[in-house]
């Protein structure tokens, strides 16, 4: 599960870490949630990158009613998407990056849930693997949406979870990104637990429970360091 994650860097490093140009400058984000516009980035109709504001949460483009749908699919299972009738479109047309400085993760029983703040060692910003789809409602309403692709946890993440966000190296972005071939096949390999060595995971500020909590305090350590 990936359900709550961050992107603080500033726009211009976003823009030239994805090599796509095209988007406002935005402020950081330090508690991103389910249903929130957030930034992916895509290939656009010519095969070239750019950054784009989607909803969290994938509304398949077959589903009559939005509201149907019940939770919403704000991720989906690597082993799986290629062949879920929710996911197998956008798995082989509509792949993305998920731009994050960070994602978390929680410990603990109910009532008294500890945030983690999982990050990468050498670098500020990354990607997670998504995919996104386009929904026109009979009015002619369009939503773009995403979700986030999980896989097992790799050692590390497994003292925290079970799943952890599928996170692509930056050599793989492209052959991610490139949907002309029309099959998930050629990507499927990318769908890994990620390295060991390369992550930390921090217990952070409780108030991040609240999903309508933000601000740079919410990532202050409350503990020791785990990983």
């Amino acid at each position: 599960m990936c359900a709550r994650y961050s992107l603080t860097s500033p726009a211009e490093a976003v823009r030239a870490f994805f090599r796509a140009p095209g988007v406002e400058d935005f402020p950081p984000r330090y508690n991103i949630a389910p249903s929130q516009p957030v930034l992916i980035a895509r290939n656009d109709v010519h095969n070239r990158p750019e950054l784009q504001l989607v909803r969290w949460g994938l509304i398949p483009s077959w589903l009559k009613d939005p509201k149907s749908l019940g939770s919403p699919l704000i991720n989906a299972r690597a082993e799986t998407a290629a062949e879920k009738p929710a996911f197998r479109g956008a798995m082989r047309h509509r792949r993305c990056l998920v731009p994050t400085t960070g994602f978390y993760e929680w410990t603990g029983q109910r009532g008294a849930r500890q945030p983690h703040l999982i990050r990468l060692k050498d670098q500020e910003l990354f990607a997670l693997a998504g995919i996104w789809e386009g929904w026109l409602g009979a009015d002619g309403s369009e939503i773009e949406t995403m979700a986030i692709l999980t896989t097992a946890a790799n050692d590390e993440m497994a003292r925290l979870h079970d799943r952890m966000p599928v996170i692509l190296d930056e050599a793989d972005f492209d052959r991610w990104l490139d949907c002309r071939p029309g099959s998930a096949e050629g990507v499927l390999d990318l769908l890994r637990p990620y390295g060991p060595g390369r992550l930390s995971a921090t217990a952070v500020n409780s108030k991040l429970n609240d999903a309508r909590a933000e601000g740079p305090e919410l990532q202050q350590p409350e503990f020791s360091t785990l990983l």
